[in-house]
């Protein structure tokens, strides 16, 4: 987690996501196969239903043709006592009814049409017309119950005049038994064009076949209404279904749901229905895409995915913090021993030079009043440099700051004129000590002896850059009483060309003209690096 901060949270919420897509895709199969298993077992059922339902249209068929056969005359009286014990409503559901065609010659139309006029109110004739197609046999629709508007359309019209009825009541009649036709278009339709059938009986005179053809009793059928009315038998949500007729070049639609796809897979089943092969389809009426469950464990794997990776980018970041804070404790316990470290090499140097100061001061005074101004004045001026040191964090301090310091009681007198030139230039803290200490030696001596003990007196510090290592610093006394050059070796001269140079590692040049002091010194100028043991990190916050 420490290598790979970034990797390790989407590599987790990879795995997680890869998991749910398994198990969303493992839930998806099992829903298609419950789905197909479904499909299959509904469209068995509604196979089994419209089986039945043919069969049961059959058996009426059957039992009326055993009926007709057996009377000299079809009267309405019969066919409708006939009809009405058979109970439509509620036992032949999706079918239209029951008719009755009779077969009849050319010679017999104006005969038929009188007991067509006879059975209605208006007046029918035969449709077609001889006239608009001469035949020799017809079997126009005699009778058809229930009596209702829409099965009064279909009254005399000749059904053996149409190609597709034709063919199945000649094959009804060749094989004695209920044959079902292609797909047709009803006439009590009117001018609708919804595809329907119709179930032939032949009925016979007498008990046999010998005796010629008698008629049909049939019962014509609403496609979609039969194919409703068997998925009433079965549990019809969540399918489509649709019938074929299996017969017919491309297996020409009858009838589909309102459920129904185009194009969606389905599964097949073969009808036979009234001696005629129809084909059911059924299909799952499923939308596409992922099911309620899948959804759910799609949505819940993504939220957990998404909470791992939040949580293990937490960790991330918590370990990272960790590493940083142990990392941070490590660099200032190691800043601090080498703070300490260097703390006692500057105490050490510091009581050092107090030490030199002490024991220079003492042998160089006369009495202990001048030994304690003396110590007292060089003390105050390392203490002052220190302060400014501190100011600065111990880090480097212009020259100019340094001066001006030490000149500092100085700078409010009138009686003489200060003068400070040069570029703005970095010292090391010791070589700020150092020069510190020779200022304050030199303004001493100057304030005693020199430029600044008489009124009109000046002094003048300059100082210039020599190189990037190196800098040069002149003090120059003026206007102050003649100067000799001293009887014996003093304090500030011994502090001076001793312990500053040495301290400066450079050669100090002091000189007693007449006209005044003037003292030459070089100072290192240091790299950062060569004495601060603390670097400053981004932000400009020291590590």
């Amino acid at each position: 987690m420490i290598d790979y901060p970034r990797g390790i949270p989407v590599l987790i919420f990879i795995l997680v996501t890869g998991i749910t897509v398994l198990s969303v895709f493992a839930i998806e199969r099992g829903e298609k196969q419950r789905d197909a298993a479904d499909v299959a077992r509904k469209a068995q059922a509604m196979t089994s239903a419209i089986e039945r339902r043919a069969y049961t249209s059959s058996a009426y068929l059957r039992a009326g043709a055993a009926l007709l056969s057996t009377q000299d005359e079809v009267t309405p009286e019969l066919f409708r006592r006939f009809v009405s014990e058979l109970r439509l409503d509620a036992n032949y559901r999706g079918a239209e009814g029951i008719g009755w065609a009779p077969v009849i010659e050319a010679g017999e139309v104006e005969l038929f049409e009188n007991r067509l006029g006879v059975s209605r109110v208006e007046e029918k004739r035969v449709s077609p017309t001889l006239e608009e197609q001469p035949r020799d046999m017809l079997t126009p629709i005699l009778y058809l119950q229930p009596d209702t508007v829409r099965n009064r359309r279909a009254l005399g019209y000749d059904m053996y005049a149409e190609p597709i009825r034709r063919a199945a009541m000649d094959l009804a009649a060749a094989n004695d038994r209920p044959t079902a036709s292609g797909p047709i278009v009803l006439v009590q339709e009117g001018g609708g064009r919804e595809a329907g059938f119709l179930i032939y009986m032949p009925v016979y005179e007498g008990l046999s076949n010998t005796r010629g053809l008698k008629g049909f009793i049939y019962s014509p059928f609403n496609a979609t209404q039969f194919l409703d009315s068997a998925g009433e038998l079965v549990s019809y949500d969540a399918v489509g279904a649709r019938l074929l007729d299996g017969e017919t070049p491309a297996r020409m639609s009858m009838a589909q749901s309102e459920g129904w796809v185009e194009g969606r897979s389905a599964v097949t089943r073969e009808v036979n229905l009234a001696n005629r092969a129809m084909v059911l389809e059924v299909q799952s009426t499923r939308e596409a895409g992922l099911s309620s469950m899948s959804m759910i464990t799609l949505l819940f794997g993504l939220a957990v995915a998404s909470l791992l990776m939040l949580v293990s980018r937490l960790l991330t970041q918590q370990t990272l913090e960790d590493r940083r804070a142990i990392s941070w404790f490590e660099e200032q316990n190691s800043i601090r021993n080498s703070l300490t470290r260097e703390l006692n090499h500057r105490v050490k140097n510091t009581l050092a030079n107090v030490l030199s100061i002490v024991s220079l001061t003492r042998r160089r005074s006369d009495d202990l009043d001048e030994f304690a101004e003396g110590l007292d004045g060089r003390i105050r001026a390392l203490s002052a440099t220190h302060d400014l040191l501190t100011q600065s964090e111990w880090g480097t301090t212009p020259i100019r700051s340094v001066i001006e310091v030490e000149l500092a009681p100085y700078v409010r007198d009138e009686d003489h004129t200060l003068e400070l030139d040069g570029p703005h230039t970095e010292l090391a803290p010791n070589d700020a000590l150092s020069l510190g200490l020779a200022i304050h030696e030199l303004a001493t001596n100057a304030a005693k002896y020199g430029s600044l003990s008489i009124a009109g007196g000046s002094v003048s510090v300059c100082w210039s850059q020599l190189n990037d290592t190196l800098a040069k610093i002149e003090w120059i006394e003026s206007g102050g009483p003649p100067v000799g050059k001293p009887q014996r070796r003093g304090f500030g001269t011994d502090l001076i060309e001793k312990i500053v140079a040495h301290e400066l590692r450079h050669p100090v040049e002091l000189k007693f003209d007449p006209e005044g002091v003037r003292c030459t010194l070089m100072v290192p100028v240091r790299e950062p690096s060569e004495f601060e043991l603390r670097r400053k990190g981004p932000g400009g916050r020291r590590n």
